[in-house]
């Protein structure tokens, strides 16, 4: 055929320019056709390929034409041998002659976007879009695959109320397979408006992203019955994924964001300039009903693990659940800088004496530098049930009002004596510690390191429950007395 005739002339050429010609490649987006950031002879070759229809593997459609002429042609797989070479100083599509191609529906309910995906494209495989586009053009019950790599934003990516899922057709953004997309938003200075990922829709589920480095909170959920499932939030200039009002003329409860589920996330190393607001995961002042985290992660926070806050001004929030949670080495970066200013707590559960009936059941706090539960003021009904926490700076368990019920908790060497007041049911069904004398508990239980198999942790992974599997890390040992001691039969403590 003509056409391979002409590829096999092509070839040479470019092979003869590959051997004479030692030029560094740019990374950038317009020739870089198979989005490993490099402009070289293999997206020369590729596009002359593509021209020639034997279809390429990795090839991405929407950098190919680099001379905006709307078509893929041989001149453009030699352009982009000649900028490879340095006969040329820039593609001859540049920023001040872009082309101008019109977002168009995905044939089915699966649209692709990739760091290297173009305004305008369909959205396939083959031609993926960019995340924004990706955020139009899916359609209820659709999805939105993300390819890997570094999408970087200097402005929040926004999902309106008008762009949301309805019940049983819920829009997603998930990681395409064995890939893992991050969001940077290091470009962003930091400010209060300045989020990573905002979600004010409803019905969106959302897994495998990370958002780090935002000007503000790296993902903020504002809207209802939505899912964030396995995602990481890191170095963020405030908490690292929160729940919150969207809009400040919404007083009402009802209007807060209700039902949304925290699944498997982990946050760290978010901190604010002053060193004081900064939390892992926060559900407070302005958060709705139907709240849950489930198996997630924070630590290594300049402020708390979680946070939540309430105040006078708002009002009480919506109770949350915290179930299988891990809060550790909170007040202190991963890096070892830590600072005077923030409040350093494990699970920090409410403020201003604003009674919130939250439920805490089967969560563990380590290693934080102020206490691992505290109820900072919530004069509430909590229900604190199977929980554990050690090596707190001050204390294990900081309860110093309310009218919670204590069940089956484990409190094991920290910097104070426990505060207790609330309902323990049967004070035999949990464990304290006092700072003098070691374990309180009246039927003569006394926790030591032999208790347990490990008081370290190590490698975490998921089931599917979405509960963690933290190996041996806090499993009492066989033998030890917390075994069957607490209600019902069950263990004291979170394992």
């Amino acid at each position: 055929m003509k056409e391979r005739k002409i590829f096999k002339e092509l070839q040479k050429i470019i092979v003869c320019f590959f051997l004479c010609f030692t030029l560094p490649a740019t990374a950038q987006d317009l020739g870089d056709v198979n989005g490993d950031w490099n402009i070289d002879i293999v997206d020369a070759l590729l596009t002359a390929q593509y021209y020639v229809g034997l279809n390429p593997g990795n090839f991405n459609p929407g950098n190919a034409d680099v001379n905006c002429d709307n078509s893929i042609d041989i001149v453009d797989a030699l352009l982009i041998a000649q900028y490879y070479v340095g006969l040329i100083p820039a593609m001859p599509c540049s920023a001040t002659n872009p082309p101008t191609p019109t977002p168009t529906n995905p044939p089915s309910g699966i649209v692709y976007a990739a760091p290297y995906g173009s305004s305008g494209a369909p959205g396939t495989e083959n031609e993926p879009t960019t995340l924004r586009d990706a955020l139009l053009l899916v359609q209820p019950g659709g999805m939105i695959y993300l390819r890997g790599g570094t999408y970087t934003y200097s402005e929040t990516i926004l999902i309106e109320p008008a762009n949301s899922g309805s019940p049983g057709k819920t829009k997603s953004i998930v990681a395409y397979s064995g890939e893992t997309p991050v969001l940077n938003f290091s470009a962003m200075a930091e400010n209060s408006s300045n989020r990573g990922l905002q979600v004010n829709g409803n019905y969106w589920y959302i897994k495998g992203i990370i958002a780090e480095e935002a000007g503000d909170n790296g993902i903020f959920i504002g809207g209802d019955n939505n899912t964030v499932e396995r995602c990481i939030t890191r170095r963020n200039h405030d908490t690292g994924l929160q729940l919150g009002r969207y809009d400040s003329s919404f007083s009402s409860i009802n209007d807060w964001p209700s039902n949304n589920l925290i699944l498997q996330c982990e946050s760290h190393d978010n901190a604010d300039s002053d060193n004081e607001d900064a939390d892992g995961f926060a559900a407070k002042l302005t958060s709705g009903t139907g709240n849950t985290f489930r198996g997630c992660i924070s630590h290594n926070n300049i402020d708390d693990g979680w946070d939540l806050y309430t105040k006078t001004d708002t009002g009480s929030i919506g109770p949350v659940t915290l179930e299988y949670c891990i809060a550790y080495g909170n007040g202190t970066l991963t890096n070892g800088s830590t600072s005077g200013n923030g409040d350093k707590n494990g699970f920090k559960l409410g403020g201003e004496d604003i009674a919130v009936n939250h439920t805490v059941k089967y969560c563990i706090a380590f290693n934080n530098g102020k206490h691992g539960f505290t109820y900072n003021r919530n004069t509430g009904s909590m229900q604190i049930v199977n929980c554990a926490s050690f090596y707190s700076a001050e204390r294990n368990f900081n309860f110093d009002g309310g009218s919670s019920t204590f069940i089956n908790n484990l409190s094991y060497e920290s910097g104070d004596t426990d505060r207790i007041i609330g309902s323990a049911l049967n004070p035999a069904y949990n464990c304290w510690w006092d700072d003098q004398n070691g374990t309180i508990n009246p039927s003569g239980l006394n926790v030591t390191s032999a208790d347990f198999v490990s008081l370290a942790i190590g490698s975490i992974s998921y089931n599917a429950d979405g509960t963690l599997n933290y190996g041996n890390f806090l499993a009492l040992a066989p033998g030890s007395d917390l075994v069957g001691a607490g209600m019902s039969g069950g263990n004291i403590g979170a394992r």
